[in-house]
């Protein structure tokens, strides 16, 4: 009981003396202090009617944080508070106080003891670090390893631009500060004075605390440019944000960015470890001052959570900056992503299988060249805050897809447009060629005048519309396609075939006058020709009927198949020369004497034949094997030759009186005997031979030996 009485005395007295302490005056903040503290705020935040209140509230702010804290100060300084916590509460009733805390502890002990430890292992009192201290703050606190104000001002750079500034950057900076701030801390530590107050033992103690000190100042100009860098990109305040060059290319039927998103991420974010790599190989002092052969760096890494937090707040940045230039990249793929994805090509391919016209054809590659318009006069520069998106090679690219599309076309309108023109040229040339050829008959002679009339009035004016309208496509030619010089020479050829072709026909109308001419004359000189032919077959049929050697009669059929072979082809002459006759519309020759006497060679003919065919037969049968024989149809076969011989002779006989009796009548002889014109036909030759070979037939029918004179080489009138 008596504890917590004197427990509660020591509160009250502590709270009445706290209030006591707390109401002495407090040297006011120095104006110094606050405009220092002013120089750490942005200039951006400094503008403006809101601003200055924003700075003059700030300014009470920390006057009061100040008087608060000078007021806590004094208050910890002059008296010695219990250990219970809810003493530092300021204002309202006393809480109630806790049982079972222990007030015990002396805190002076542990407190030299704590202060004794600093002042022997840390130096931190030793006026050698408080002038390393304030030279690293002279020389420290208004400068960063790069110019972080400069990189929007360098307008649009590439990555490696950035790269490269950096090193730069960073390499002059660590070089400007090696060879100034370095040697001053050098020179500190080659004064005499230094160390003659720090004992031998102590020594390796002292240089650790010099390279620790050094260590956080470098530390902390590394982790300020870091801090500085990353609030480059701060997307509340966008004054300092560098930009980046970035292209839409399209390469490989991809449109793709150059560099990609990760590269810009990996770029930017590689500017946190180049930084990182500035100051590393800063000597030690101590190493510095004993020269020994190998040196000690100070130990300036940054630390993993800071360099952690800078890539991801980087990478976040460049993300949240990026998406302006992604959005712009889905509208070029919105688009025209169906020019390369195989849409457009299965489309054109799908055209070409089907029949469409040339104007079909132009509606089609128009809206090509559009497109290609259409595309060109898109911007070609993108502007973002931190990206300038250069798109003129994805323009050009796309352009050009849609110009081997339209060209594709094109190529195929324009093989058609020559392989109409060659037609065109091919038919003028038929024409042509069919004009100027000689023809070699009169029926030729006759096709071609038809020819060359359907030609002139049809077939010409069928092929001017043809040239019209190749001349239409032509002059649409000459707006979009390159002819090379071997359809240019074809497309004047097919123009100029109209004034061509007239010459053609005036040729033409020479070549058939001659050949009229021509063929009249052999007309007539082949009517002449056949005339003749006909007299002499007509002397040849009348050397017949002196045949009269049985032995020669092989020779005999065979003259008569000559002259048969003759009449045959003096028909033909005359078929050709009647339709000569009609072809130039003469009057019809006619030829009695050629059908008569094919009608008086054809007797012979058959007469020699049959004779001949009984002359083997015979011989067959005389001189073949006896058991072949056979008797019956021998027998009928010798009937039948004597029945046709027999005939034969009848029809000789009959012929040879009526020519008898037709040329006595042209003598004038009126009285002509019966007994006279038998004696005629006796005479006749054939009449003779027929008799004959009737006799050897029946000779041979009843067995008897040929007589010797129906052997003998004539006939015996």
């Amino acid at each position: 009981f008596k504890s917590e009485i004197k427990k509660e005395g020591l509160i009250d007295n502590y709270v009445y003396m706290k209030k006591c302490v707390e109401s002495n005056p407090i040297v006011p903040i120095q104006k110094e202090w606050l405009e220092n503290m002013l120089k750490l705020v942005p200039e951006a935040l400094m503008k403006g009617r809101a601003s200055e209140a924003l700075v003059e509230d700030l300014i009470e702010e920390v006057t009061s944080d100040f008087v608060k804290s000078m007021k806590r100060y004094m208050v910890r300084s002059v008296l010695v508070r219990p250990p219970v916590s809810w003493l530092e509460d300021e204002g309202g009733p006393l809480p109630v106080s806790p049982e079972g805390l222990d007030y015990s502890q002396p805190w002076h002990d542990s407190y030299i003891q704590a202060r004794n430890q600093i002042a022997e292992n840390l130096h931190i009192l030793h006026p050698t670090l408080r002038t390393l201290l304030d030279l690293g703050y002279s020389t420290f606190a208004n400068i960063l390893l790069l110019d972080l104000t400069g990189f929007r001002a360098k307008g649009p750079m590439d990555c490696e631009s950035l790269r490269n500034d950096v090193s730069i950057g960073a390499r002059k900076t660590e070089e400007k500060l090696m060879n100034t701030w370095y040697p001053k801390v050098i020179n500190i530590f080659t004064k005499k004075e230094v160390l003659e107050d720090i004992k031998p033992e102590k020594l390796e103690s002292f240089y650790n605390c010099v390279s620790t000190l050094m260590s956080n100042q470098l530390r902390d100009l590394l982790k300020r440019t870091v801090e500085g860098f990353v609030s480059l990109f701060d997307p509340e305040d966008k004054k300092w944000l560098p930009i980046f060059k970035m292209e839409l290319t399209f390469d490989d039927e991809k449109m793709e960015f150059y560099p990609t998103f990760q590269d810009m991420q990996d770029i930017v974010g590689g500017v946190v470890d180049r930084i990182g790599e500035t100051l590393q190989n800063v000597q030690t002092v101590h190493s510095w001052l004993s020269g020994a052969p190998t040196t000690q760096n100070l130990s300036n890494e940054l630390p993993d959570h800071l360099v952690d937090w800078a890539v991801n707040a980087l990478g976040d940045a460049v993300n949240l900056n990026l998406q302006g230039p992604k959005e712009h990249y889905d509208e070029y793929v919105q688009k025209y992503s169906w020019l390369i994805d195989g849409t457009a090509k299965e489309q054109i391919e799908k055209f070409q299988s089907e029949n469409h016209t040339f104007d079909e054809y132009t509606e089609l590659i128009e809206d090509f060249l559009n497109l290609s318009k259409e595309i060109m006069l898109l911007p070609q520069l993108a502007h973002f805050p931190m990206i300038r998106l250069d798109c003129d090679d994805l323009k050009e690219g796309l352009v050009n897809k849609v110009k081997s599309f339209a060209n594709l076309l094109l190529n195929d309108i324009a093989t058609k447009h020559r392989n109409e023109n060659l037609s065109i040229c091919c038919e003028f040339e038929n024409i042509k060629d069919h004009a100027l050829k000689v023809p070699d008959t009169t029926e030729e002679m006759m096709d071609l005048i038809n020819y060359v009339e359907t030609a002139r009035t049809k077939g010409v004016q069928k092929l001017a519309l043809r040239i019209q309208e190749s001349q239409r496509r032509m002059n649409y030619f000459l707006d979009v396609f390159i002819f090379p010089p071997d359809d240019l020479e074809l497309n004047a050829c097919v123009l100029l075939w109209p004034q061509n072709i007239n010459p053609v026909f005036n040729d033409n109308d020479d070549l058939i006058e001659n050949a009229k001419r021509k063929g009249e004359t052999e007309l007539v000189a082949k009517r002449e020709k056949l005339i003749l032919e006909v007299e002499k077959a007509t002397r040849r049929m009348e050397e017949f009927t002196e045949y009269a050697e049985l032995e020669r009669m092989q020779q005999y059929v065979t003259d008569v198949r000559v002259l048969q072979k003759r009449i045959q082809e003096a028909e033909d002459t005359v078929n050709f020369i009647n339709k000569e006759e009609a072809l130039f519309k003469w009057e019809q020759t006619k030829y009695p004497e050629l059908d008569k006497l094919k009608v008086s060679v054809e007797p012979y003919q058959k007469f020699f034949s049959f004779i001949l065919k009984w002359q083997r037969t015979e011989k067959r049968w005389m001189d073949g094997g006896f058991l072949d024989l056979n008797g019956e149809s021998m027998e009928s076969d010798v009937d039948e030759f004597f029945r046709e011989v027999y005939k034969s002779l009848r029809f000789f006989q009959l012929k040879q009186k009526k020519e008898a009796m037709e040329k006595r009548k042209a003598a004038g002889r009126r009285s002509i005997t019966e007994e006279k014109i038998e004696e005629d036909i006796k005479e006749n030759p054939t009449v003779a031979m027929c008799s004959a070979v009737m006799e050897q037939i029946k000779s041979f029918k009843v067995g008897d030996p040929v007589p010797q004179d129906c052997e003998s080489s004539s006939v015996s009138p």
